[in-house]
């Protein structure tokens, strides 16, 4: 299934149904009088979040979204049908967005939210309506009020626990696939991840889940590379776990650039925990690991993780920290 977080649609509820001019002709009723019955309502459209989808690829082939129109209301006092609700579920984590791709108009966050987004319109009045004392023949209706209609922007943030980030080629991938189920792609290559990948991590009979970002680099935050279109999957995560290439000669460089990143992206990014993971422990010797935390300890002032993510060095007690974290909001 192809990943897509963010599309276009056009949502529009149901027109109102007509009123209807009717009059009773029932034999031996020798002044029957009118009957014409309303019209039905509009549908309404409703937005709900579910679970089992993790992509708005779907929203691509399909972008134009009407529910039913009221049906027209009847003689014998009959009021028309109301129209068919029209329900579209949407993944957990989808923003609604206006038109200007800023106002955010809906969160969903909740497994189950629902949302009425559009009401329908409201049916016209049949002639039975409008009968009075004073008019007890009338011969008009009124037709259906029009549904509301609008352009939107669809916009995924993934819902995970730990946010996994780091500059291309850090090792993300394969520390998402040693630590859960997922299987990333993985090359020795910069921009393997060219999409978000979700991983869920067990771990004391418990579970949380993390995702991967493409690699960052240097302008992230105004669009560079794969910019910002995926640093907002990192927004509701509790945790960030950074993870930096120890076999690079500048690990604090490596780390600076990214903060940075990350702090002017703002959005709350700079205020969430952060652990500091130096990767690729198996190609170094100990003197480097040594030289290496003590520059990143200096430049960072935190504890530095020391792992190796294909033989798993170390990655346990990084995965007990977070789980600490997620469980607890303690800071480290």
């Amino acid at each position: 299934m192809k990943f897509l977080d963010e599309a276009k649609i056009f949502l529009k509820s149901g027109d109102g149904g007509a009123g209807c001019v009717g009059f009773r002709r029932e034999k031996f009723i020798e002044f029957g009088g009118p009957d014409g019955g309303n019209g039905g309502k509009g549908g309404d459209i409703i937005f709900e979040a579910v679970s089992n989808l993790n992509t708005l690829i779907d929203f691509r082939y399909h972008q134009h979204f009407k529910a039913e129109k009221g049906h027209q209301g009847m003689g014998g006092s009959r009021s028309g049908a109301a129209g068919e609700t029209l329900v579209i579920r949407v993944p957990l984590g989808t923003q609604i967005l206006a038109e200007d791709k800023e106002t955010v108009l809906a969160d969903f966050t909740e497994e189950g939210q629902r949302l009425v987004f559009l009401k329908g319109g409201d049916g016209g009045f049949g002639n039975e309506h409008f009968k009075s004392s004073t008019n007890r023949a009338p011969r008009h209706a009124s037709p259906g009020w029009p549904g509301e209609e609008l352009w939107v922007w669809l916009r995924l943030k993934l819902i995970a626990d730990v946010g996994l980030v780091g500059l291309p080629n850090a090792g993300k991938s394969t520390f998402l696939s040693v630590v859960s189920r997922a299987k990333p792609k993985i090359a020795d290559y910069p921009f393997t991840t060219l999409i978000p990948n979700l991983g869920v991590v067990y771990i004391h009979d418990k579970e949380f889940v993390v995702a991967d970002v493409p690699g960052l680099i240097e302008g992230a935050h105004e669009g560079v590379g794969l910019g910002t279109r995926f640093l907002g999957h990192v927004e509701r995560c509790k945790a960030i776990l950074h993870l930096i290439d120890g076999t690079q000669e500048n690990v604090v460089g490596a780390y600076k650039t990214i903060r940075h990143e990350l702090d002017l992206y703002g959005q709350g990014l700079k205020e969430k925990t952060e652990i500091i993971v130096l990767n690729k422990a198996d190609a170094l010797t100990d003197e480097a690991i040594a030289e290496k935390i003590k520059a990143l300890k200096r430049a960072t002032k935190q504890k530095i993780f020391v792992i190796s993510a294909i033989s798993r060095q170390g990655v346990p007690q990084v995965l007990e920290t977070l789980l600490k974290i997620i469980e607890d909001d303690v800071q480290i």
